[in-house]
């Protein structure tokens, strides 16, 4: 089975290397995710743009829209990537530099980081955005949920803040990352709602391989979790993603095999990222 991780990350964010180092062990490097990749099937990765312009400084109010990857200055053919927002910078020249990159190959999506930043997914700061995704027909990524940071506000991250979103963009469509995790009951009700919402599995987990078993095999841990995706009951919804370095390839993929019935398995690790992301379709079919 071929898959796709529709969310990871490359970037000098010091809590991701911080993470990298002293809980999931995996090597925070290209080198280090095309060899997970490889050993696991995956042939393609989507990173989410994101910056930091100091130290720990992520949210950050002074990162230039758009955001990418800056781990490494050449990505990989197998490596794509959304352009990261920063709303505090998104001014006409912002625009600008991402109508730009928005035509190139390997630009798929773009990335909106909600609880990161105080505006809500329908504040109007955002509007030029979804005008981006309609005209080039690439999708908005959300972030949802608990965020990574004590700094950020949850208030902004709740899933339930996308539906008037999604109403009101029916031309774009919308990943919800996470899949609003803790809020994912609410999360299923937006994605069963909305046609033009998908959601991903990223994020749930945090460490190694030792770890993500033992969070994996809790009776209770992610029982809300089981809950919300019966209750959606869209199957071809849901997309694969680690949310790497937080956690390694290979014990992701396993917690998501044993959370979705196989008979969908090709759908949420392969063929829903096709329909979500069609500037990807030729680099892997």
């Amino acid at each position: 089975m071929k898959i796709i991780d529709a969310h990871m990350h490359l970037s000098h964010i010091e809590e991701f290397k911080r993470t990298a180092t002293e809980q999931s062990f995996v090597d925070y490097s290209v080198e280090g995710l095309l060899q997970e990749y490889a050993e696991n099937g995956v042939v393609l990765g989507i990173g989410m743009g994101l910056t930091e312009t100091q130290k720990n400084g992520f949210p950050d109010a002074e990162a230039i829209t758009p955001m990418g990857l800056d781990l490494t200055e050449e990505l990989p053919q197998n490596l794509v990537y959304c352009l990261g927002i920063n709303p505090f910078k998104l001014d006409e020249a912002a625009l600008q530099r991402m109508e730009q990159d928005l035509q190139k190959p390997n630009v798929v999506g773009l990335k909106i980081y909600l609880g990161y930043y105080p505006f809500y997914a329908y504040d109007h700061v955002y509007d030029p955005i979804y005008a981006l995704a309609a005209t080039y027909q690439v999708p908005v990524v959300f972030h949802t949920g608990d965020t990574y940071s004590e700094r950020g506000l949850l208030k902004y991250s709740h899933p339930l803040t996308l539906d008037e979103v999604a109403v009101k963009h029916r031309d774009v469509n919308f990943m919800m990352a996470h899949f609003g995790d803790p809020w994912v009951l609410d999360g299923a009700e937006v994605v069963y709602k909305n046609r033009n919402m998908f959601a991903d599995l990223s994020g749930l987990m945090v460490g190694d391989a030792a770890n993500c078993q033992r969070l994996k095999d809790s009776p209770l841990f992610f029982s809300h979790l089981r809950h919300a995706i019966t209750y959606c009951d869209h199957y071809d919804k849901f997309l694969f993603g680690t949310d790497w370095p937080l956690a390694p390839v290979k014990s992701y993929i396993e917690f998501v095999q044993e959370l979705i019935p196989v008979q969908f398995h090709e759908d949420v690790f392969y063929h829903t990222a096709l329909q979500v992301f069609p500037k990807i379709k030729p680099l892997v079919e």
